[in-house]
């Protein structure tokens, strides 16, 4: 028959400042795995996109359908940019790769007429992101006046 064993019976090996530590991904591999979003939530967000922007390109007026719209974020990704809806946008491929990763007041000062139909088309984006384009328009066509 077994009795209670004390604990100063009880011998365990050193662990002589061993420290166990999981194992981790590769660094880099879980930001990426975070930012991929299933495939339903983004065609969600797409035609979302298309129906707020009036199924047109918001930068060059451009008339859209789903296979031919790209998403756009406004505030890039590559800058610190998040990828929701008031972000977001329906660009034509051909405006989207010309915005590529610019800012969006770096982008309306060199494309103002892209800025102007932005303001007109770009319903759901938020607000701070409109006002930014406003100022970059009237500052490129002030600029051009003086020019």
């Amino acid at each position: 028959m077994r009795g209670v064993v004390f604990s100063s019976e009880v011998s365990l090996p050193a662990r002589q400042g061993h420290r166990v530590t999981p194992p981790r991904a590769r660094r880099g591999f879980l930001r990426r795995v975070r930012r991929l979003i299933p495939s339903e939530q983004k065609r969600a967000i797409k035609l979302a996109a298309i129906r707020d922007c009036g199924r047109r390109c918001v930068y060059c007026a451009a008339p859209l359908d789903y296979a031919h719209a790209t998403l756009d974020h406004v505030y890039p990704l590559a800058k610190g940019g998040a990828h929701t809806p008031g972000n977001v946008v329906a660009a034509c491929p051909s405006c989207n790769r010309l915005k590529a990763d610019l800012l969006p007041v770096e982008f309306f000062l060199r494309y103002p007429w892209a800025g102007s139909n932005f303001i007109h088309y770009a319903r759901a984006v938020h607000r701070a992101l409109k006002r930014q384009a406003r100022r970059a328009v009237s500052l490129a066509f002030a600029d051009a006046r003086a020019a």
